[in-house]
């Protein structure tokens, strides 16, 4: 499916009427993945990134579908975005974020258990999740003066498994 097939699924689903920084989650949702398209990333983690809130996440608890019925993301994005987006989903921020880089562990906050994405899918759900902050962080000055240390020390100890121009930006929007 399109993007703009995507776009209109999402509407359908909600996410214009579920309040957000900057707007909405739909507003949210298109800014993320097209931050990933200009910063190279690959076309199935701009997908993920236009969807990667659809089963609700560690840090936004709303879901737009049913992660039960994972077919239907999987029909319009795609299994390789579903995939990722259901990591990061699934991702508990509280017991993966910090040690990440050193074990390449994700705890599955959905099935409970512990998840070892291989280098390409774990380098892509740590730049979409940088972007996902960066976002928020832009559209929410509080976000920054509350947690910007926290985000600058814990995105430089993924520099290691982040693309390189994604921890550029992540650089050059939280600079002390």
């Amino acid at each position: 499916m399109s993007t703009d097939d995507v776009q209109v699924w999402l509407r359908r689903q909600g996410a214009e009427q579920i309040a957000h920084p900057g707007g909405n989650l739909y507003a949210h949702l298109r800014r993320v993945s097209e931050r990933l398209a200009v910063l190279g990333c690959a076309r199935d983690v701009q997908a993920a990134g236009l969807t990667h809130a659809v089963y609700g996440t560690d840090g936004f608890d709303v879901a737009l579908v049913d992660r039960a019925d994972r077919a239907v993301l999987r029909d319009l994005v795609g299994a390789g975005a579903e995939e990722l987006v259901y990591l990061y989903g699934a991702c508990d921020r509280g017991r993966s974020w910090q040690e990440l880089a050193r074990t390449g562990e994700v705890f599955d906050r959905f099935a409970r258990q512990v998840r070892t994405p291989g280098g390409t899918q774990l380098r892509s759900l740590v730049d979409l999740s940088i972007v996902n902050e960066l976002d928020v962080i832009e559209h929410d000055p509080a976000v920054a003066d509350r947690h910007g240390a926290y985000f600058r020390e814990l995105f430089a100890s993924w520099t290691p498994i982040a693309s390189e121009q994604v921890i550029r930006d992540a650089e050059r929007v939280l600079r002390p």
